[in-house]
């Protein structure tokens, strides 16, 4: 009886879940609040999905939509070319041919559409990410950091790399240029063959309606290509002057990495203007002319801006150049003072001399001397090619 009995109890729990497969969804409360649905209204609906059920197999459910193609979203995209049953006749002929040429013109303008728009995606993604670097440096210089810090210097490294992809992304659209170019110069050179087939022997009434509706496609394609070439000769314009703009800006933040904070580069150019008589007038120590002259003649002197771009431009005439690098001191005639003065203008070269160094030139490549002027009134530093 017992066995029966565990026999019945399992029989009945099969039957009862293959039962939860035929229960008909009327009959269950609604989850929603709603009423229930009619059985009309559950068959239309069930008739709804049987009629949609080729389109799921095609697009799961929990699948996203395909995302549409490039020339899809393209500010570019072309009108397609509308076929036409042939004619027969000479012209219905060349209208086919002319047809075929438009199709092929409008493939490879889309081809160029779509690398324009891969070029513009790329640059704004690389310039995005290049500004949140060099932002990201200007704010830890902002506050002061130590000279040099590694941490700054990585990140100027990547900043550079972006700003190159972002130049060889100009090189590209020059490239593309050259292509639009010829296609614009196609595609009105091809406008022009339409327009004077109106003209050729032979026709009937539908070749030239035929001949009517390519040219109307043939103009919009025009339109489009002379935008899309404007659009691109405006962009390289404006990219060019950007990455120039930046590698100067990248210059200024590799001499306030070296420095530990920004530099001031008005302050520095004002002592290297008042210094710049003494030069050019070749009232040197040994009498050779100084290529730069640094006036220590108040706390804070910012030289590190112009004597990075007076050296840069001796090492692209000379690459094999050294540097001497000469503190002056003013005599006096007291010994005490005297001594102060030298003192201090060598700790003054000693600085310009580390300078040099962390800019990247060789400890090899430069020497450091001192003597002492009547003619100065303040420590000076003077740097020779030699």
């Amino acid at each position: 009886m017992v066995v029966n009995l565990t026999r019945a109890l399992a029989m009945s729990a099969l039957l009862l879940v293959a039962s939860c497969s035929f229960v008909d969804e009327k009959l269950l409360p609604p989850l929603t609040g709603e009423q229930a649905k009619t059985e009309s209204a559950a068959k239309a609906e069930n008739a709804e999905k049987q009629a949609m059920a080729g389109a799921q197999q095609a697009t799961p459910v929990n699948e996203p939509a395909a995302k549409p193609t490039a020339m899809m979203m393209s500010r570019f995209a072309l009108p397609d070319v509308t076929d036409a049953a042939s004619t027969g006749t000479v012209v219905g002929k060349k209208v086919e041919e002319l047809r075929d040429q438009l199709r092929s013109l409008q493939s490879k303008i889309n081809q160029h559409s779509a690398a324009f728009e891969k070029l513009e995606a790329s640059t704004t993604e690389t310039s995005q990410r290049y500004h949140g670097t060099v932002a990201a440096i200007s704010t830890r210089l902002q506050i002061g950091t130590t000279k040099g810090n590694p941490i700054l210097v990585n990140q100027w490294n990547e900043a550079q790399k972006d700003l190159e992809q972002v130049a060889g992304d100009v090189s590209s659209m020059n490239s593309l240029a050259t292509a639009v170019a010829s296609d614009t110069d196609e595609t009105s050179y091809l406008l022009d063959q339409i327009r004077s087939a109106f003209d050729l022997s032979g026709a009937i009434e539908e070749d030239h309606r035929q001949l009517t509706v390519l040219e109307d496609e043939a103009s919009r394609t025009s339109v489009l290509v002379n935008r899309m070439m404007s659009q691109l000769s405006g962009d390289i314009n404006r990219q060019t002057a950007y990455v120039g703009a930046e590698r100067t800006n990248l210059t200024n933040l590799s001499n306030a990495i070296q420095a530990g904070h920004f530099l001031n580069t008005e302050a520095a150019e004002s002592t290297m203007t008042s210094t710049a008589k003494t030069a050019s007038n070749g009232n040197a120590d040994d009498g050779r002319q100084a290529l730069v002259i640094i006036r220590f003649d108040r706390d804070n002197v910012a030289y590190e801006q112009p004597l990075y771009d007076a050296v840069s431009r001796a090492l692209q005439e000379r690459p094999q150049a050294n540097f001497d690098v000469v503190s002056i001191a003013p005599l006096s005639n007291n010994a005490t003072t005297m001594t102060a003065n030298q003192q201090k203008s060598v700790r003054n070269a000693e600085r310009v001399l580390k300078s040099l160094t962390d800019m990247g030139l060789p400890p090899s490549r430069v020497s450091l001397a001192s003597t002492s002027n009547a003619s100065v009134s303040s420590s000076e530093v003077h740097i020779y090619i030699r």
